[in-house]
């Protein structure tokens, strides 16, 4: 089930549901917007001929008030918020229908995990010709809450957990890549 306003608020109210710094604003009828954070990550070009799911991506980070997306790009941006999600309560991002109408792709692999506590780290891809100028502090996307049937057994706790700023894949570090 998805959370209304009114569940959202009587979450945060209780303090088992945490978006901070959060403006009444930000709460929409059936999501919180999250604004654009100023920390960015881009792929380092010159360090990565290519990428592979077994070894660590190179980045240039970088912070910016503003920053501006050239066509056929991709970048890595944070929210501004910090989020804690119950372990009943699982997430998904999706990016403002505004912002979308301009070419711009917002993604986070799309879910985030009950118990997962941190920033959210945002996969930007502008699909457009033109280049996209952002500025920090700007609602860019949105969080929509859906209340699990159960408690989570096992809730987050995985290499993603407690992230500030923008980070980059951490695919590297799975499971499978140990077992070679």
């Amino acid at each position: 089930m998805i959370l209304s306003d009114q569940s959202i608020r009587e979450r945060l109210r209780q303090g088992n549901l945490i978006i901070e710094p959060l403006t009444e604003e930000q709460i929409q009828p059936a999501s919180v917007d999250l604004r654009l954070g100023t920390h960015y990550l881009k792929t380092d070009e010159y360090l990565n001929s290519f990428m592979t799911l077994t070894q660590e991506i190179a980045y240039e980070a970088f912070e910016s008030e503003e920053v501006v997306i050239p066509p056929q790009s991709f970048l890595l941006a944070t929210t501004l918020e910090k989020i804690r999600l119950p372990h009943d309560v699982t997430a998904f991002v999706e990016g403002r229908s505004s912002i979308g109408r301009m070419g711009l792709f917002i993604q986070n692999a799309g879910w985030v995990d009950p118990g997962f506590e941190g920033q959210i780290t945002l996969e930007l891809f502008n699909a457009n010709r033109l280049p996209i100028k952002l500025s920090a502090k700007r609602r860019i996307c949105q969080l929509v809450f859906a209340r699990m049937d159960r408690e989570a057994v096992n809730a987050y706790r995985g290499k993603y957990q407690g992230q500030q700023s923008a980070v980059g894949s951490r695919i590297y570090l799975d499971t499978e890549n140990k077992q070679r």
